[in-house]
């Protein structure tokens, strides 16, 4: 089981506005070269960020993204959604319907399980949380100095 790259960097993404967080709108350009990911990438995972509600777009000289709301207020769980779809780990714990042996499959409960514990992490890290966790990194990285 893996995240894509779609969760990952939509995560990224979002870290990068939640860290300039109130400085006005950023251009995908700044976040793709800080992030180290593509410019164009970055313009398709912005679209359903949008439509999820977590970012909004301003046009114009002056435009690009911005949070939707502050970032104690976001919580991975809308990004990772917005990005990936359902987080559950198979379709049978979403969709029941869809296979006979539902009431009698060990394998579902237990996935089911998982998908609900991911959903609480996620649940509970909101984007305060990774730049406080990202601040802290930073503090741990040994100054580097050249002549």
């Amino acid at each position: 089981m893996r995240l894509s790259s779609r969760g990952r960097y939509a995560a990224r993404l979002m870290l990068d506005l939640a860290i300039h967080y109130g400085n006005g709108p950023i251009l995908l350009k700044d976040i793709a070269a800080r992030q180290e990911i593509s410019e164009k990438y970055l313009g398709q995972l912005a679209a359903p960020l949008k439509a999820a509600g977590v970012i909004t777009s301003i046009r114009g000289a002056h435009g690009g993204y911005t949070l939707a709301r502050a970032p104690q207020d976001i919580t991975l769980k809308e990004v990772v959604t917005a990005a990936e779809g359902s987080l559950d780990l198979v379709e049978c714990v979403s969709s029941p319907k869809i296979c006979h042996r539902v009431n009698l499959c060990v394998t579902r409960d237990i996935w089911g399980r998982l998908s609900e514990k991911l959903a609480e992490v996620l649940e509970s890290t909101t984007l305060q949380d990774m730049v406080n966790m990202q601040a802290e990194k930073q503090e741990l990285q040994p100054l580097a100095y050249s002549i």
